[in-house]
Protein backbone atom coordinates (compact mmCIF):
# COMPACT_ATOMS: atom_id res chain seq x y z
CA UNK A 1 0.00 0.00 0.00
CA UNK A 2 1.73 3.24 -1.07
CA UNK A 3 0.50 5.33 1.44
CA UNK A 4 2.92 8.07 0.24
CA UNK A 5 1.23 8.25 -3.51
CA UNK A 6 -2.20 8.50 -2.09
CA UNK A 7 -1.15 12.00 0.35
CA UNK A 8 0.40 13.05 -2.91
CA UNK A 9 -2.55 12.51 -4.72
CA UNK A 10 -4.87 13.74 -1.99
CA UNK A 11 -2.15 17.04 -1.17
CA UNK A 12 -2.16 17.73 -5.14
CA UNK A 13 -6.18 17.98 -5.70
CA UNK A 14 -6.83 19.57 -2.51
CA UNK A 15 -4.30 22.58 -3.69
CA UNK A 16 -5.49 23.06 -7.41
CA UNK A 17 -9.59 22.56 -5.93
CA UNK A 18 -8.50 25.45 -3.38
CA UNK A 19 -11.92 25.29 -1.28
CA UNK A 20 -10.18 27.96 0.98
CA UNK A 21 -8.94 30.10 -1.70
CA UNK A 22 -12.62 29.52 -3.60
CA UNK A 23 -14.24 31.22 -0.35
CA UNK A 24 -14.43 34.50 -1.14
CA UNK A 25 -15.75 34.02 -5.01
CA UNK A 26 -18.73 31.36 -3.29
CA UNK A 27 -19.54 34.47 -0.80
CA UNK A 28 -19.08 37.50 -3.41
CA UNK A 29 -21.73 35.24 -6.43
CA UNK A 30 -23.94 34.21 -3.47
CA UNK A 31 -24.41 37.09 -1.78
CA UNK A 32 -27.90 37.71 -0.86
CA UNK A 33 -28.99 34.26 -1.27
CA UNK A 34 -31.05 32.68 0.58
CA UNK A 35 -30.10 29.75 3.27
CA UNK A 36 -31.77 26.95 1.34
CA UNK A 37 -30.54 28.50 -1.69
CA UNK A 38 -26.94 28.75 -0.64
CA UNK A 39 -27.34 25.27 0.47
CA UNK A 40 -28.99 24.02 -3.48
CA UNK A 41 -25.72 26.12 -4.90
CA UNK A 42 -23.15 24.54 -2.69
CA UNK A 43 -24.52 20.76 -3.33
CA UNK A 44 -24.20 21.46 -7.23
CA UNK A 45 -21.05 22.77 -7.19
CA UNK A 46 -19.98 19.42 -5.02
CA UNK A 47 -21.83 17.16 -7.06
CA UNK A 48 -20.32 19.00 -10.46
CA UNK A 49 -16.76 19.46 -9.61
CA UNK A 50 -16.76 15.62 -8.03
CA UNK A 51 -18.76 14.24 -11.21
CA UNK A 52 -16.43 15.92 -13.65
CA UNK A 53 -12.87 14.63 -11.90
CA UNK A 54 -14.59 11.30 -11.48
CA UNK A 55 -15.53 10.95 -15.30
CA UNK A 56 -12.05 12.20 -16.53
CA UNK A 57 -10.34 9.79 -13.68
CA UNK A 58 -12.61 6.97 -15.19
CA UNK A 59 -12.39 7.65 -19.39
CA UNK A 60 -9.64 10.07 -19.51
CA UNK A 61 -7.11 7.35 -21.20
CA UNK A 62 -9.82 6.68 -23.65
CA UNK A 63 -9.92 10.27 -24.86
CA UNK A 64 -6.16 9.78 -24.68
CA UNK A 65 -6.10 6.95 -27.42
CA UNK A 66 -8.35 8.93 -29.29
CA UNK A 67 -6.49 11.85 -29.94
CA UNK A 68 -3.30 9.82 -29.94
CA UNK A 69 -1.87 11.70 -26.97
CA UNK A 70 0.91 9.72 -24.93
CA UNK A 71 1.31 10.63 -21.25
CA UNK A 72 4.74 11.96 -21.02
CA UNK A 73 3.38 15.04 -23.49
CA UNK A 74 0.60 15.55 -21.27
CA UNK A 75 2.59 15.15 -18.29
CA UNK A 76 4.91 18.13 -19.48
CA UNK A 77 2.24 20.37 -20.87
CA UNK A 78 0.11 19.80 -17.52
CA UNK A 79 2.74 20.39 -15.94
CA UNK A 80 3.47 23.55 -17.70
CA UNK A 81 -0.64 24.47 -17.28
CA UNK A 82 -0.09 24.26 -13.52
CA UNK A 83 2.49 25.88 -12.79
CA UNK A 84 1.13 28.72 -14.60
CA UNK A 85 -1.85 28.46 -12.23
CA UNK A 86 0.33 27.97 -9.17
CA UNK A 87 2.24 30.99 -10.50
CA UNK A 88 -0.46 32.98 -10.36
CA UNK A 89 -1.93 31.69 -7.16
CA UNK A 90 1.61 32.58 -5.80
CA UNK A 91 0.62 36.59 -6.44
CA UNK A 92 -3.23 35.38 -4.51
CA UNK A 93 -5.03 35.88 -7.59
CA UNK A 94 -7.72 33.76 -9.13
CA UNK A 95 -6.72 32.48 -12.19
CA UNK A 96 -7.89 33.06 -15.42
CA UNK A 97 -7.69 29.45 -16.43
CA UNK A 98 -10.43 28.96 -13.98
CA UNK A 99 -12.76 31.64 -14.07
CA UNK A 100 -13.03 34.37 -16.68
CA UNK A 101 -14.76 37.70 -15.89
CA UNK A 102 -17.10 36.75 -19.38
CA UNK A 103 -18.36 33.14 -17.62
CA UNK A 104 -18.91 35.45 -14.11
CA UNK A 105 -20.75 37.65 -15.97
CA UNK A 106 -22.93 34.74 -17.39
CA UNK A 107 -23.78 33.77 -13.83
CA UNK A 108 -27.14 35.00 -13.93
CA UNK A 109 -29.15 32.73 -13.02
CA UNK A 110 -29.10 31.74 -9.07
CA UNK A 111 -28.91 28.46 -8.61
CA UNK A 112 -27.26 27.56 -11.32
CA UNK A 113 -24.27 29.36 -10.81
CA UNK A 114 -23.44 26.15 -8.67
CA UNK A 115 -22.40 24.19 -12.18
CA UNK A 116 -20.55 27.82 -14.10
CA UNK A 117 -18.99 29.52 -13.00
CA UNK A 118 -18.12 27.84 -9.45
CA UNK A 119 -18.52 23.98 -10.20
CA UNK A 120 -17.06 24.28 -13.31
CA UNK A 121 -13.92 25.62 -14.05
CA UNK A 122 -13.65 27.30 -10.47
CA UNK A 123 -13.73 24.13 -9.19
CA UNK A 124 -13.22 21.57 -11.39
CA UNK A 125 -10.85 23.75 -14.27
CA UNK A 126 -8.74 22.42 -16.41
CA UNK A 127 -6.33 22.41 -13.76
CA UNK A 128 -7.64 19.86 -11.89
CA UNK A 129 -8.53 17.62 -14.60
CA UNK A 130 -5.10 17.73 -15.62
CA UNK A 131 -4.17 16.93 -12.36
CA UNK A 132 -6.40 14.15 -11.62
CA UNK A 133 -5.63 12.20 -15.26
CA UNK A 134 -1.70 12.92 -14.38
CA UNK A 135 -2.14 10.69 -11.00
CA UNK A 136 -4.25 8.17 -13.24
CA UNK A 137 -1.34 7.46 -15.41
CA UNK A 138 0.69 7.32 -12.16
CA UNK A 139 -1.52 4.58 -10.89
CA UNK A 140 -1.39 2.64 -13.84
CA UNK A 141 2.31 2.38 -14.38
CA UNK A 142 2.71 1.51 -10.62
CA UNK A 143 2.96 -2.23 -9.09
CA UNK A 144 -0.56 -1.78 -7.82
CA UNK A 145 -2.59 -0.06 -9.65
CA UNK A 146 -5.72 -0.50 -8.42
CA UNK A 147 -5.07 0.57 -4.95
CA UNK A 148 -3.48 3.11 -6.11
CA UNK A 149 -6.17 3.96 -8.75
CA UNK A 150 -8.48 4.23 -5.47
CA UNK A 151 -6.31 5.99 -3.81
CA UNK A 152 -7.12 8.67 -6.54
CA UNK A 153 -10.93 8.29 -6.02
CA UNK A 154 -10.41 8.87 -2.48
CA UNK A 155 -8.56 11.88 -2.86
CA UNK A 156 -11.28 13.32 -4.85
CA UNK A 157 -13.63 12.35 -2.58
CA UNK A 158 -11.75 13.87 0.45
CA UNK A 159 -11.41 16.97 -1.32
CA UNK A 160 -14.92 17.54 -2.14
CA UNK A 161 -16.08 16.84 1.28
CA UNK A 162 -13.60 19.15 2.72
CA UNK A 163 -15.27 22.10 0.20
CA UNK A 164 -18.88 20.86 1.19
CA UNK A 165 -18.03 21.44 4.45
CA UNK A 166 -16.27 24.97 4.02
CA UNK A 167 -18.76 26.53 1.41
CA UNK A 168 -21.68 25.64 4.30
CA UNK A 169 -19.62 27.69 6.93
CA UNK A 170 -18.32 29.94 4.43
CA UNK A 171 -19.88 33.10 5.62
CA UNK A 172 -18.33 33.00 8.92
CA UNK A 173 -14.89 31.71 7.64
CA UNK A 174 -14.88 34.57 5.43
CA UNK A 175 -15.99 36.89 8.50
CA UNK A 176 -13.10 35.29 10.24
CA UNK A 177 -10.33 35.09 7.74
CA UNK A 178 -11.14 38.08 5.19
CA UNK A 179 -9.47 38.90 1.98
CA UNK A 180 -6.21 38.82 3.28
CA UNK A 181 -6.27 35.14 5.22
CA UNK A 182 -7.67 33.30 1.95
CA UNK A 183 -4.94 35.12 -0.10
CA UNK A 184 -1.97 34.14 2.05
CA UNK A 185 -3.66 30.35 1.64
CA UNK A 186 -3.97 30.92 -1.92
CA UNK A 187 -0.33 31.36 -2.20
CA UNK A 188 0.68 28.40 0.20
CA UNK A 189 -1.35 26.35 -2.10
CA UNK A 190 -0.13 27.70 -5.01
CA UNK A 191 4.04 27.39 -4.08
CA UNK A 192 3.30 23.79 -3.11
CA UNK A 193 1.00 23.66 -6.46
CA UNK A 194 4.33 24.49 -8.19
CA UNK A 195 6.25 22.47 -7.11
CA UNK A 196 4.20 19.31 -8.13
CA UNK A 197 3.84 20.81 -11.62
CA UNK A 198 7.54 21.14 -11.99
CA UNK A 199 7.86 17.74 -10.94
CA UNK A 200 4.85 16.31 -13.53
CA UNK A 201 7.59 18.33 -16.39
CA UNK A 202 10.59 16.64 -15.02
CA UNK A 203 8.99 12.98 -15.24
CA UNK A 204 7.18 13.98 -18.50
CA UNK A 205 10.76 15.15 -19.88
CA UNK A 206 12.65 11.92 -18.71
CA UNK A 207 9.99 9.54 -19.52
CA UNK A 208 9.91 11.38 -23.26
CA UNK A 209 13.89 11.37 -23.63
CA UNK A 210 13.45 7.34 -22.73
CA UNK A 211 10.75 6.70 -25.22
CA UNK A 212 12.15 8.52 -28.08
CA UNK A 213 15.77 8.04 -27.71
CA UNK A 214 16.15 5.03 -25.98
CA UNK A 215 18.46 7.10 -23.40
Amino acid sequence: MDLAFAITAFASIFAIMNPVGNIPVFVAITEGYTPELKRKVRNKVCIVAGGILVVFALFGNYIFDLYGITIPAFKIAGGALLFSIAFTMTKGQLTKAKMTDEEEKEATEKEEVGVVPLGIPLFAGPGAITTVMIYVSYALDSPEPTTNFLFIFLGILATVVISFILLKYADPLFNRMGKSGTMAFTRIMGLLLAAMAVEFILSGTFEAVSHYWGI
